[in-house]
């Protein structure tokens, strides 16, 4: 939606703008989600050439992604504040109880705790620094115009570098790749409980 606003048909010529997921799978990522717990989906076609200002345009773009991520892990965490903020803000937890059930509040509370885990989790993945992961293509927005081509280099080998991350992780106790995810998103998570506490 954002490369279309920007003047990027692409996605929506080779059908990419719907909500079946199918079109979105990529069969590296469905493996490797498979073998090593984790993937990723299939990059969105871009052509640079419609945007007006390439470098800047794509970042964006790129950034759409774990923006939406952080945004539904938003909706989840007030979901959960909703069904049981004690800690927080008043909730309607007690209201609802006597007709839902406490079972039912709490089958919702798993469902608001996963969805904000697994955003999080996706947006921090994402923002990870290497191609064809949409952090390499903002951190390009950074990038010095005389070292894009050497960077552009470099990034070809992106999808050898997240095996190495795997591979530190399952063989040399290493888990990089934990720490950065689990980093980011635990920092976030400590930033929206921040907020919450002074709602």
């Amino acid at each position: 939606m954002v490369a279309r606003r920007l003047g990027d048909p692409t996605a929506e010529m080779e059908g990419r703008l719907t909500l079946n997921p199918l079109a979105h799978l990529d069969p590296l990522g469905v493996l490797m989600f498979v073998f090593a717990g984790f993937g990723w989906g299939k990059p969105v076609p871009v052509n640079p050439f419609y945007f007006r200002s390439p470098k800047r345009d794509t970042a964006l773009v790129s950034l759409a992604g774990p923006a939406s991520n952080f945004f539904l892990a938003w909706i989840a965490f007030i979901g959960l504040l909703l069904v049981d903020g004690s800690h927080f803000i008043p909730s309607i937890g007690g209201v609802l109880q006597p007709t839902l059930g406490r079972g039912v509040l709490l089958i919702f509370e798993q469902i608001f705790r996963t969805s904000i885990i697994i955003n999080l989790g996706f947006m921090a993945f994402n923002l990870l620094p290497i191609a064809p992961l949409d952090g390499s293509k903002i951190l390009r927005l950074f990038i010095p115009r005389h070292t894009e081509r050497s960077y552009d280099d470099f990034m070809q080998y992106g999808p050898f570098l997240l095996l190495f991350l795997l591979i530190a992780d399952r063989f040399t106790g290493l888990p990089l790749l934990f720490w950065w995810v689990d980093g980011i998103a635990e920092a976030v998570l400590k930033m929206m409980s921040w907020v919450a506490g002074w709602l």
